[in-house]
């Protein structure tokens, strides 16, 4: 498990989860590798947090429906 610490393009609020991933597995994502194929284990929430720093929570809010 590792901190990641991401913010929000939708509300501009930073926070940090710990997700099961590498150094490596972030690092291959932030070149450009499709996060579903770099971390299948990862959940829907997870990956969405690890792109864009948008929580579960954060889209219902903000939209009305889970993700």
């Amino acid at each position: 498990m590792r901190a990641i610490t991401r913010t929000s393009l939708l509300s501009g609020v930073t926070r940090t989860r710990h997700l099961d991933i590498t150094r490596e597995q972030e690092l291959r994502i932030q070149a450009g590798e499709h996060v579903q194929d770099v971390a299948p284990h990862l959940s829907a929430d997870d990956r969405e947090f690890l792109m864009t720093g948008i929580t579960a929570d954060e889209w219902e809010q903000m939209f009305g429906e889970e993700m």
